[in-house]
């Protein structure tokens, strides 16, 4: 059997499907992740425990893609969970179950997935995407102030943008339009040039005002 990526590799990984793929595309998710780990899992040596965990991560997705019921995928999920609760591996799959429950209409789901990565995950890149996305479930159902209150909480500097940004969005699905035009700006002065996703930033930019 090939041997597994270390766990800086798989971060690497995470952050090519969070840059291909977008901040919150949730019914692509699940099948791209699948695709992109089920070709990658099995490439480079690491230390047993790491690659436990990227095990039990590609037989989640296997089952996820192979169609199998929820139940099993479930298992695998509480399996990494349990005994892998810090690895990168395991915030992925969490990251992949709270996806297909918001996007099979599964909220408090999606916020309890979200949610434990924020609580075992210390990885910022990690951290501040869940925020993110727990930010965005709550909004999905107009719990509004929760999702305000869950984008203070602290992140790297360097994802402030993208936090602002989901910022000015629920602002703005609340009717308050010029609060959101001001978090739009102070998202786009602190995303680069040459980000992805600047130019839809600008453009929600201009329609909030």
């Amino acid at each position: 059997m090939a041997s597994h990526l270390d766990e800086q590799q798989e971060l690497e990984n995470f952050k090519y499907l969070w840059n291909k793929w977008g901040r919150w595309v949730f019914a692509a998710l699940v099948l791209a992740a699948a695709a992109y780990f089920g070709s990658v899992m099995y490439a480079h040596h690491r230390q047993e425990k790491n690659g436990e965990a990227a095990a039990a991560l590609a037989a989640l997705v296997e089952k996820a893609q192979g169609g199998s019921d929820e139940k099993a995928v479930r298992a695998e999920l509480l399996n990494l969970q349990q005994n892998h609760p810090d690895s990168i591996a395991a915030a992925q799959a969490a990251m992949m179950v709270a996806a297909d429950d918001f996007d099979k209409g599964r909220y408090a789901e999606a916020e309890k997935q979200l949610g434990w990565v924020l609580q075992n995950q210390q990885d910022a890149f990690v951290r501040a995407l869940a925020v993110q996305r727990l930010s965005s479930v709550q909004a999905q159902q107009k719990k509004y102030d929760a999702a305000l209150a869950t984008l203070k909480t602290p992140v790297d500097a360097a994802f402030a943008g993208v936090l602002l940004e989901t910022q000015g969005d629920v602002l703005y699905a609340q009717g308050k339009s010029k609060e959101a035009a001001e978090a739009y700006r102070l998202a786009l002065d602190k995303t680069p040039k040459d980000a992805p996703g600047r130019e839809t930033l600008e453009m929600k930019a201009g329609e909030s005002k």
